[in-house]
């Protein structure tokens, strides 16, 4: 799906609309040239009835300002100490950054403000160390923010913290990120960065539950990308606090953000806190989507090509294997009932949902609905993925010969050669 194309946006509009998002950027993503576009995805989200509470970083900046001024910066993050100096520099950047950010939403006709909704405390003496004008978040003005999303405005959230007392304290934008999740009940919490998302070991982690995360980070943490880490702690942390999806993008991308949020397959790494899946009955208003989820598979000589036609006389024979409402695998039970055998096929997985455990799933769900209808044996025929149906599946290589006449004669008039699998059931 093309992340502008709008059938595909349009049946997650229910899902999302009136609901909120926290998006989370990073300092250096405000200044790279993909903001703009970043802005204008934004604007298609707030154009979709959903509310946006941005927050952003200011490393990258407070980094720049520090090489300018000639001092060292103690707290890029705002995790570790904040002296005077610090703070000064932290308030010129954020200041400076929420600016842009304004006059940027302000382009696309998007109201915004920015507030003084984080408050915060001192992070105070740890192991013996004064932290100074660290702060940490203790808790969020939930109703001045409610009360501007209401008006349709986007509140804009600097990495800075105020108490009673009026002062000001650096915050880490993480923490500051997850504070506003928690406590706005967003569905979303999307941390936009310079990464594509969190690695493993140089390998992208498209998408994982958290407490897969969790156990990596607890047992596997050498194996992350070191920048990435604060991201996956407070991804970890959301998702155990009623955030029930967390994303990590990356912001150079073009249409990134859409492409994250409209889509199955996404652009970086999705968190999830829990996940509906079901297995239901294909209907014929889902021909459609059958082919397309297909279409690459059949490309590549995987699958037979199906025509729309073929598909809607067996339509009873299809299933449609869901996550969160998304359609991501399909499967078929084509039944020769005089023959007491079935025929397991168009068995096909997502790329962005393989590994997972679906097609396993799928075939043990045609299986058991094989042995409801009394069948004593199922059979499938594959080009490509044989040994996997022999060394996952519990399938047994057979001859053409198991075949019932009629699929014998297609599978002689075919010429793929596919190999013919078996397997009892009882």
């Amino acid at each position: 799906m093309k992340p502008t194309d709008l059938r595909g946006i349009l049946r997650y509009i229910p899902r999302f609309r009136e609901k909120t998002f926290i998006i989370a950027v990073d300092g250096a993503i405000v200044t790279d040239d993909n903001f703009p576009n970043l802005l204008l995805d934004i604007a298609v989200l707030r154009s979709l009835n959903i509310r946006i509470v941005l927050v952003h970083g200011t490393a990258s900046q407070l980094a720049s300002l520090a090489a300018e001024s000639g001092v060292t910066a103690s707290n890029l993050d705002g995790t570790g100490i904040t002296d005077a100096m610090t703070l000064q520099l932290s308030l010129t950047a954020a200041n400076r950054l929420t600016h842009e950010i304004l006059e940027g939403l302000c382009t696309n006709d998007l109201r915004a403000a920015s507030t003084n909704a984080v408050i915060a405390h001192p992070l105070g003496i740890v192991g013996g160390v004064d932290h100074q004008w660290t702060g940490k978040v203790e808790r969020i003005d939930t109703e001045m923010l409610q009360g501007l999303l209401a008006q349709g405005l986007v509140p804009v959230i600097p990495p800075l913290g105020f108490d009673g007392d009026g002062k000001t304290y650096r915050v880490n934008s993480d923490a500051v990120a997850l504070a506003l999740a928690e406590q706005l009940k967003a569905v979303k919490l999307i941390f936009i960065t310079c990464h594509d998302g969190l690695f493993r070991q140089g390998r992208l982690l498209r998408q994982l539950p958290v407490t897969e995360l969790k156990s990596l980070l607890s047992q596997h943490l050498q194996e992350l990308h070191p920048e990435m880490v604060s991201k996956a702690r407070h991804a970890v942390a959301a998702c155990e606090n009623g955030v029930p999806r967390v994303h990590v993008i990356n912001g150079m991308v073009d249409e990134g953000l859409l492409a994250e949020v409209f889509s199955n397959e996404g652009v970086g790494t999705l968190v999830y806190a829990n996940e509906y899946t079901q297995v239901r009955r294909a209907l014929k208003k889902d021909i459609r989507t059958l082919l397309t989820l297909t279409k690459n598979s059949v490309a590549s000589e995987e699958l037979v090509k199906r025509s729309r036609a073929s598909i809607e006389k067996q339509i009873a024979d299809y299933f449609l294997f869901e996550i969160d409402r998304n359609p991501v695998a399909c499967v078929a039970l084509h039944v020769y009932p005089e023959y007491n055998r079935g025929e397991l096929a168009f068995l096909f997985v997502s790329p962005s949902h393989e590994n997972q455990g679906i097609g396993r799933k799928l075939v043990q769900y045609v299986e058991a609905r094989a042995r409801e209808l009394g069948l004593v044996e199922l059979i499938t025929l594959s080009t490509q993925a044989f040994t996997w149906f022999q060394n996952k599946a519990g399938f047994s290589e057979g001859t053409p010969e198991l075949l019932p006449p009629a699929r014998r004669e297609r599978y002689e008039a075919s010429g793929r050669n596919s190999k013919v699998l078996v397997k009892r059931l009882r």
